[in-house]
C-alpha cells in the first residue's frame, strides 16, 4: 500500500501507523520486518529520531513519507508516499481489569486454610477452571490485614434463629 492507504487503514482498523519514540520500539519494528525490507512507519513530533546519514533530504521535493529500512540497522529514510510498501500498525494495550471475587468455602474436612500448600493447591483448581477463558488471566489470593486469606464468616441473625429453632 502507499503511504496514504497504510495510514487510513491502521486508523480504520487499529489507531495509527506506529510512531517510534525510543531505540526500544525502533528495534521492535526492526524485529517485525525481515531483514533488508522496508515498512512505512507514522512519526512523532520529535525530530531527532532514527534518521540514516543524509536523511531527510526530501530530493526532487516529493519525498514527504518515511520509510523504516531494515538493511541499514533500521534506519529510517524519506521517500515518495505514493510507492507501496509493507506497513505496520499499533493500538494501544488492552486496559487491564481488576475484579475482585468472594470464595466461600465450606470447610468440610481438617485441612488448614492458612496452610500455603494447601492455598496453592485451591489456586491451581480455579485457574485449571478458569483455563482457556482467556490467556491474560491472572489469579491470585487477597490477603486479609492479618495476613490471612480465610476468615470465618459472621452468621447473621436469621442463620442464628433458624440454628436455635432446630
Amino acid at each position: 500500500m502507499t503511504w496514504t492507504e497504510a495510514q487510513s487503514y491502521c486508523r480504520a482498523n487499529y489507531r495509527d501507523l506506529a510512531s517510534v519514540r525510543n531505540m526500544a520500539e525502533n528495534q521492535k519494528i526492526q524485529d517485525l520486518v525481515p531483514a533488508g525490507g522496508k515498512a512505512w512507519i507514522g512519526l512523532s513530533r520529535d525530530s531527532w529520531k532514527f534518521w540514516s546519514a543524509g536523511q531527510p533530504d526530501n530530493y526532487g521535493y516529493n519525498k514527504a513519507c518515511v520509510v523504516a529500512r531494515f538493511n541499514s540497522f533500521g534506519r529510517w529514510g524519506d521517500v515518495p508516499c505514493g510507492r507501496k510498501y509493507p506497513f505496520i500498525c499499533y493500538s494501544p494495550l488492552p486496559k487491564q481489569e481488576l475484579k475482585l471475587f468472594k470464595l466461600k468455602v465450606k470447610k468440610s474436612s481438617s485441612a488448614d486454610l492458612d496452610d500455603p500448600a494447601v492455598l496453592e493447591n485451591m489456586l491451581l483448581t480455579i485457574k485449571q477452571k478458569l483455563k482457556g477463558l482467556d490467556e491474560n488471566i491472572q489469579v491470585n489470593w487477597k490477603k486479609q490485614p492479618d495476613g490471612k486469606v480465610f476468615y470465618k464468616e459472621k452468621k447473621t441473625k436469621e442463620e442464628e434463629k433458624t440454628k436455635d429453632e432446630l
